[in-house]
């Protein structure tokens, strides 16, 4: 199934053709799903027919929003330029000519030692100087009442008091707009004003020849039908811009580490204030301004802010924090100091407006297909408009009791210009029901569902066109840790002294030294952080990654005292821990001249470093190659037990050969001729259930790959447990290391993208070797991240899911979905949702084609044979009504069920309207249309009308035509939920939103038709007429349960009628050269 799916994803990527497909190779309704350029976005608009353009690309992208974005962003990223040079300029003249700068004295606010303008200006200018006299960090510190270490008290008094003196951090936001504003949208539609206006003149025609108590009914009734169409518009467009605000709130509602009274917890980033301490680490954003207390080699990403991809690393001499940049490498802790509107980055936030607007490849498809189906009902209805005209003229057209409408000559002007406006007022309510405005925006109502059921399956879309792209997805390439794993790590089995001790957490076979050497190495190479409580016997709080924190957790039971421990040596230089070399280490001074440098790592990349081991006595001994090999045994049994393997080591060094303060950042740690300390190994259990989620993935046709940094022994034990592998004795290329699979040519890379199905011992870049080489193969590939380093791959792949729990804020930004909760059973869920999305437009398409077929072959047909259309203005606006708004939202936001993971992925160029459809669409409207003018024809005699009086039996008879049409559609709105299947009630239950607007539809359908009959031009029927009626409708699910068992070809028709056209071209071009030819041997002759 795999290859196949693959295989035609090539064909259809180099196959071209998106929109209906009706535009071949260059058709302009085909975008790429990211980065699409906006030569194409400007491309597909010019193209597009368009009755509401306001109300149409709403949910688009807006193209001259967002080079106004940009251009206010330039200019705010250049005041700040601008501010910092003549700072720096001031400074420098200040340096000449004066030994002696003054700031401005600190001036207490609300009980702090400095206002919140002191603050703001010390960040904002990075104004060194000024942070000296205030008396370095410590002394800002304090005035913010500030522990260093132990951060704010954080009790409710205290974060109240430091928002009412420094404000909070959130920035004012424009408003929503509001349901007027939509109704106006709705108002802007072409062929709705036309409809007013024909209302108007019909009112005052009305009025003006038949008196006010008879004429204005006509009028008024068009009026009041535009009203309702463009309320429930309204209301239902209002409902989806609540929803779009939402997630977009819920984007920006990053959550973060804080210390607060000595230990780190979660909070919002909307909650952070003024004095709190922040603990930064690789790929974190920078969630306000503030200073830096303590880092190493932390270095800062502060393009989203300059513009300029340059790296800054930050230290003393350079402590300030731009809100909004990223951290790029190592670690560190900061001051907050301005948040909200105060920094840059809130600034420029609240001058751009937060736009949703987003074009989803879909969403131009189906713009494709309604101006298609949009050209051709302006043809037809240009086409009744003339042929009514032209029959009202000639004297053609007749009123229910057979006289002739128009008289030359004896028709006042008045009377002819109301008869003229009826023809004219069908013919545009024909272009309303041909041309199908809410096609393209039941993608967004589809999506909008469906981003707010998938917020409770625990994904975050950040990006819409994910949605439907992961419907066609024929790969995943998952991460091992957290995402088929629980993240729940604990060490089961360590390795020290040379010896495998019998529980991992008793030490007295180690002599003091040893253990000693362990602790030390733990708690200084870590970036994880232990909260100890003073009293009362609580456990400590450990906090981390899932990795570090097994590894503190265990030290712990060691007896380690991690903050006295860490107080007995002074930390040099550090190298963190990084996913491309696998390991990370730390310098540190224990006084006098004795340094130890401590690495912890992969345990066999770690034990290749290592010339030395330690004995349980603390003596040093070679690593002979049998030692070795005992060491490697050992991995090699912990790795095939599903375990995680670190192992620790260190060495010593003098403190004179370490680099002075000032080139001590550019100090590479050196890493060899290591003692190794030990090995520990460490369980994370597979997640229950994810056996299940790969099978139900495979059984789909799509392929799941495992991409982990572990060695290949705990990965194929893992996929074995996850059921990726079937076979544990597989071999290259299925299961591949990384560094095998980068040094592959790019040829035979991608050969071997296709086979792998495990990669272990891989860096982030072979992961986006992986994504490349599987794209080129033609796959669609969603990939799972967390890392910094992984956001190339998130990037690079068709759909990015970044970790909601592990994952950086840089993994995030990069990504397309958030995984909340890191679980892969969330991710078989969204890809359900994706081809649900897909699934519930098809069912739309079908439901809304056939309306379209039937109203216009109906209504070209009578107007043609009689002059006169069974269906009026008024009904075909609210048979508008129930196509558009209403039938959209009942079949849009079908949940997705088991079926459709039973198919395999949705090709991203395969034709909207399936063979299967076409087929479901032509048996209904054939059916419909038969029935309809059956009844338009031979209804009087049919319905047994004979004997009652002509105009009275024709309105009985429009009357029985209008409500079966209505009903047919109620009926098949019960056939498009499952245009495959043969039980269309399957799940119906379920679906309270479709029964409710099918209640809703005939509630309403019965009103029209009994009571409002001046305004729809209806009369009551019979309960026998009704019944007959109901009966007629109900036919439609016996023929479409037929209809279902008929095969269908595979290939699809639009190709036959592109083949068709193609060879009629050439016959014609082979014609024409012909022609040419003999006139040309003719010209020979003569």
């Amino acid at each position: 199934m795999d290859a196949s799916s693959g295989g035609g994803s090539a064909r259809r990527r180099s196959g071209g053709g998106g929109g209906g497909s009706f535009g071949g190779d260059d058709d302009p309704f085909d975008i790429p799903a990211k980065g699409a350029p906006v030569e194409r976005l400007k491309k597909w608009r010019q193209a597009a027919l368009v009755l509401n353009a306001s109300r149409r690309f709403r949910y688009t992208l807006d193209l001259k929003k967002k080079a106004q974005k940009e251009e206010i962003r330039r200019k705010i990223r250049a005041q700040a330029h601008v501010i910092r040079a003549a700072f720096r300029f001031k400074e420098a003249g200040r340096v000449h000519h004066s030994k002696e700068t003054t700031v401005p004295p600190a001036d207490g606010a609300l009980g702090f030692g400095i206002k919140e303008d002191q603050l703001t200006a010390l960040t904002r200018d990075h104004n060194y100087s000024a942070l000296q006299q205030y008396g370095g960090i410590p002394g800002v510190a304090n005035m913010l009442k500030t522990d260093k270490e132990k951060g704010i008290s954080g009790d409710d008094a205290d974060l109240t008091a430091r928002r009412n003196a420094f404000g909070s951090n959130t920035y004012p936001r424009k408003k929503g707009r509001s349901f007027l504003a939509f109704v106006w949208d709705a108002c802007k539609d072409l062929t709705l004003i036309i409809l007013m206006v024909a209302a108007a003149v019909s009112l005052a025609l009305g009025i003006t020849t038949e008196g006010i108590k008879e004429g204005w009914y006509d009028g008024a009734s068009i009026a009041f039908a535009v009203l309702l169409v463009v309320f429930v518009t309204a209301i239902s467009d209002y409902k989806q811009s609540l929803q779009f605000q939402n997630l977009n709130e819920e984007k920006q509602n990053i959550r973060l580490e804080v210390v607060r009274g000595g230990r780190r917890i979660m909070v919002s980033i909307y909650d952070l204030v003024v004095g709190d301490v922040i603990p930064l680490k690789i790929g974190d954003q920078v969630p306000a301004d503030g200073i830096l207390i303590s880092g190493h080699s932390l270095s800062i990403d502060e393009s989203s802010m300059t513009g300029e991809s340059k790296i800054v690393h930050k230290d003393q001499k350079s402590p300030f924090l731009m809100s909004g940049c990223k951290v790029a490498d190592g670690y560190g802790t900061m001051l907050v100091t301005a948040v909200g509107i105060n920094t840059e980055w809130g600034l420029l936030m609240a001058s751009i407006s937060e736009d949703s607007g987003e074009e989803t490849p879909l969403q131009v498809r189906l713009n494709g297909i309604a101006t298609f189906i949009g050209m051709v009902g302006l043809s037809v209805a240009l086409a009744v408009l003339i042929v009514l005209l032209a029959r009202y003229f000639t004297g053609h057209t007749y009123d229910p009791d057979g006289s002739v409408q128009y008289v030359k000559g004896k028709m006042g002007v008045g009377q002819t210009i109301r008869g003229v406006v009826k023809i004219f007022t069908v013919a545009v309510t024909i272009v309303v029901v041909a041309v199908p405005e809410g096609l393209p925006l039941a993608v967004t109502l589809t999506l909008a569902f469906s981003m707010r059921k998938m917020m409770k399956d625990k994904a975050l879309v950040r990006r819409l066109s994910a949605c439907e792209t992961m419907g066609s997805a024929t790969t995943i390439c998952s991460d091992k840790t957290g995402t088929l794993t629980l993240n729940q790590m604990t060490v089961v089995e360590a390795y020290f002294g040379g010896k495998k001790m019998e529980s991992p957490d008793n030490t007295q076979m180690l002599s003091a030294d040893v253990t000693s050497l362990i602790v030390e190495g733990i708690a200084q190479n870590t970036s994880g952080s232990i909260f100890e409580p003073g009293q009362g016997g609580q456990e400590p709080e450990v906090t981390g990654s899932p990795t570090e924190k097994a590894i503190l957790s265990w030290g712990l039971k060691l007896g380690m005292k991690f903050n006295e421990t860490r107080s007995k040596a002074s930390i040099l230089h550090v190298f963190p821990f990084n996913s491309e070399k696998k390991r990370g280490g730390v310098a540190v001074h224990l006084g006098g001249t004795e340094v130890h440098i401590h690495w912890k790592g992969a345990a066999e990349i770690i034990l290749d470093s290592c010339t030395n081991w330690i004995d349980t006595d603390g003596s040093k001994h070679s690593m002979t190659p049998e030692k070795v090999t005992e060491f490697k045994k050992f991995i090699e049994d912990m790795a095939a037990a599903s375990l995680r393997c670190v192992a620790f080591a260190y060495r010593t060094y003098e403190m004179g050969d370490v680099p002075n303060e000032d080139q001590r950042a550019e100090w590479k740690l050196p890493e060899d001729n290591l003692i190794v300390l030990g090995i520990v190994g460490i369980k994370d259990p597979c997640r229950p259930g994810v056996r299940d989620s790969v099978r139900l993935c495979q059984a789909a046709g799509i392929k799941v790959r495992m991409v982990t940094g572990d060695n290949l022994q705990t990965a194929r034990a893992i996929a074995l447990e996850c059921g990726i592998l079937d076979d544990p004795n597989v071999s290259e290329p299925v299961i591949i290391e990384g560094k095998t699979f980068r040094a592959l040519s790019d040829l035979e890379r991608e050969e071997a993208a296709e086979k792998i199905s495990v990669m272990g011992r891989s860096s982030p870049n072979d992961k986006l070797l992986l994504v490349k080489a599987l794209r080129k193969r033609g796959h669609v590939v969603a990939v799972t991240g967390d890392g910094t380093n992984d956001a190339p791959a998130l990037h690079e792949a068709d759909i990015g899911l970044s970790m909601g729990i592990q994952g950086t804020e840089v993994a995030k930004e990069s990504s397309d979905i958030i995984i909340l909760d890191d679980n892969f059973a969330s991710v078989v869920r969204v890809v359900r949702w994706g081809r649900s999305v897909y699934a519930n437009i098809q069912k739309f398409i079908q439901f809304q084609l056939t309306v379209n077929v039937a109203a216009l072959i109906i209504n070209v047909v009578a107007a043609v044979s009689s002059g006169n259309v069974p269906l009026n203005a008024v009904q075909l606006l609210w048979v508008n009504l129930i196509m558009d708004t209403l039938g959209a939202l009942a079949l849009a936001t079908e949940p997705p069920t088991n079926h459709l993971m039973e198919r395999p992925p949705v090709g991203r160029r395969e034709p909207l309207v399936t063979n299967i459809m076409w087929r479901n669409l032509i048996i209904m409207a054939l059916f419909q249309v038969s029935v309809l003018l059956t009844l338009n024809f031979k209804g009087i005699s049919l319905l047994q009308l004979k004997n009652d009086d002509k105009a009275h039996a024709d309105k009985v008879k429009n009357t029985f035509i209008f409500n079966t049409f209505v009903l047919c559609q109620v009926f098949n709105e019960f056939n498009s939920r499952k245009p495959d299947e043969l039980n269309i009630f399957k799940g119906i239950s379920g679906n309270h939103l479709f029964i409710a607007i099918i209640t809703i539809t005939i509630i309403l359908q019965a009103l029209i038709v009994e009571f409002l009959g001046k305004f729809a031009s209806t009369v009551k029927l019979s309960w026998q007429l009704w019944l007959v009626s109901i009966g007629l409708a109900f036919f439609s699910w016996p023929l479409a349960l037929v209809g279902k068992l008929i095969p269908v070809p595979k290939r699809p028709f639009g190709e036959f009628f592109a083949c068709c056209c193609k060879r009629s071209k050439e016959a014609s071009d082979d014609a024409t050269s012909d022609d040419k030819q003999s006139k040309s041997e003719h010209r020979d002759v003569v």
